[in-house]
């Protein structure tokens, strides 16, 4: 669910909704209704997330299809996405080195 894996985003950043909102020049109430999934994000709003974590939004899209699954528990799946997630910024990072060799 893409509004889980936004939220996962947000919380292995350490960072409160209100802040997240400001960054992405939405409301909170807005974002928490993503978030909960009662609202889809548009396209925009995935594009802010991108510039704003530093994340392609292909990267975000995948990490939207690893989260959804059946019947994990909600703590494993955060480690999980924590480190998917990690592991994303890790190899974002490795490849902004490649470029600048």
């Amino acid at each position: 669910m893409l509004g889980e894996a936004l939220r996962l985003i947000r919380v292995y950043h350490d960072l409160k909704q209100k802040q997240v909102a400001e960054r992405l020049d939405i409301s909170t109430s807005y974002l928490s209704e993503i978030e909960k999934g009662h609202k889809t994000p548009t396209l925009e709003v995935i594009q802010r997330y991108s510039d704003v974590f530093g994340l392609p939004v292909s990267s975000i899209m995948f990490f939207a299809e690893s989260v959804e699954g059946g019947g994990s528990a909600d703590r494993a799946r955060t480690f999980v996405a924590g480190k998917m997630v990690g592991l994303m910024q890790f190899l974002e990072a490795r490849s902004d080195r490649a470029y600048a060799e």
